[in-house]
């Protein structure tokens, strides 16, 4: 009787420790990386202002209003004027739209293209693997900025068209990835069990070994996507990314790049170029923050 009642307090006791699940042991590892969750949370911020920008924009962002144009930061206008009298913050909700939007779609796109070669590759491997990854070596030899100036040119720039192009120029670094994670894989004894039994290709590809490596491919999605915004901004302040009057962060350094409102306006380009800052190293801290989270070897 003794014992049994010791073993049915040990089960009732409200301070035993609970056993450790996969999502907790995610969450303690990232919480301890500091700059991981403050990027996490200022990126959160971030992403719901361009979400609700209408709601929170106090002006058109595409009025034009001469009276007005290079207005400092003041109560009124709270991060200053543009020189056609824009609202500088309204124009940053609705810009903000756009460059995550094409960051967003264009890793999306760079995620599936890489994800189907690398896993096709690191799977079958032999002459499929030999012949795909001489593919991605040839479109890596090609100097990434001259292709995206060169397909740009070609056709007239626009968000959609950004999007496929910077997904057919970004999926190389996925598709090694996720070729190596397969490669790791396919040898594991839960694989072989399946082929064993008869399981078909596609459903070994993509139930088993796919979410087994999905850990490095999200932490190089998070690493993409502040690659993709940069990019994006040099193509618009170039001139070749998104056109005015549609705001994006690039263009809107574009359109501050004179000397003249570089010394009468200083704000004008200085806040897009630190909203562009602060967004990739945000991504950058989460992107660390998710691989010490997702590494089995860490504390």
């Amino acid at each position: 009787m003794s014992t049994n009642s010791t073993i049915d307090q040990l089960d009732l006791n409200p301070n035993q420790q609970k056993p450790d699940t996969l999502t907790r042991i995610f969450f303690r590892k990232f919480f301890k990386n500091k700059l991981a969750v403050v990027g996490a949370i200022i990126l959160l911020v971030i992403i719901l202002m361009a979400i609700f920008a209408p709601l929170l924009a106090p002006y058109n962002h595409e009025v034009v209003n001469m009276k007005e144009k290079l207005k400092p930061p003041s109560s009124e206008y709270l991060l200053g004027t543009d020189r056609f009298g824009r609202d500088i913050f309204s124009r940053l909700l609705f810009g903000g739209r756009i460059s995550l939007l094409v960051a967003f779609g264009s890793v999306a796109g760079a995620l599936i293209i890489g994800t189907t070669i690398g896993a096709l590759a690191g799977y079958y491997g032999g002459i499929l693997d030999a012949i795909l990854m001489r593919f991605v070596d040839i479109v890596i030899s090609i100097p990434s900025l001259f292709l995206l100036i060169t397909i740009v040119t070609i056709f007239n720039p626009g968000w959609d068209k950004l999007i496929i192009i910077f997904a057919l120029t970004s999926w190389t670094s996925t598709a090694r990835l996720v070729r190596g994670e397969f490669l790791s894989l396919r040898s594991r004894e839960f694989v072989l069990a399946s082929r064993t039994i008869g399981t078909r290709a596609s459903r070994i590809i993509f139930s088993h070994i796919l979410p087994n490596a999905m850990g490095p491919i999200i932490v190089a999605a998070t690493l993409l996507v502040g690659g993709v915004i940069l990019s994006e901004a040099a193509l618009s302040y170039l001139g070749l990314g998104i056109q005015p009057p549609t705001p994006s962060w690039g263009n809107m350094l574009q359109d501050a790049q004179s000397i003249t409102i570089l010394i009468k306006a200083p704000w004008y380009p200085f806040f897009p170029g630190l909203l562009i800052l602060i967004t990739v190293l945000c991504f950058n801290f989460v992107g660390d923050g998710l691989r010490d989270a997702l590494d089995p070897k860490g504390d």
